[in-house]
């Protein structure tokens, strides 16, 4: 992967209130967040940061993968999302060098993007989401 073509897209960050943790982006740093949006069991709600973003996840159900992570590691960062010029590429070479992989296939993420994530047994304790 040419490393002028990747970047960090977000990163995601477990709050179990939205309009609590909300508060200082728009209090202190005078942001605006995007729209609220309801995916894979967490309502995500973006932060631009220049290029990136912080997408700040809550839990939308009471056993979705974000109120799991904050019962057993509190509120925090959840993963880093990097971003590739070709995800099915980026995928086939985490299989070729033995990267456990959460996602085999593209799927559908926050803002109708595609996305893959990464297993953190794999990346040094970190879950890794890949996007385009």
């Amino acid at each position: 992967m040419p490393r002028a073509h990747t970047a960090i897209a977000h990163v995601g960050v477990a709050v179990p209130d939205l309009d609590t943790a909300l508060t200082f982006y728009r209090d202190v740093l005078g942001l605006e967040p995007g729209p609220a949006e309801v995916v894979d069991g967490a309502t995500i709600v973006a932060l631009r940061f220049g290029d990136a973003q912080v997408e700040l996840l809550a839990p939308a159900a009471p056993d979705g993968p974000i109120a799991k992570f904050l019962a057993r590691r509190g509120p925090g960062i959840h993963h880093i999302c990097y971003r590739v010029p070709d995800l099915d590429r980026a995928l086939a070479a985490c299989r070729a060098r033995g990267y456990q992989l959460i996602d085999e296939v593209p799927r559908t993420g926050h803002g109708g993007r595609r996305i893959a994530f990464v297993h953190p047994k794999s990346t040094a304790g970190i879950l890794v989401e890949l996007t385009e």
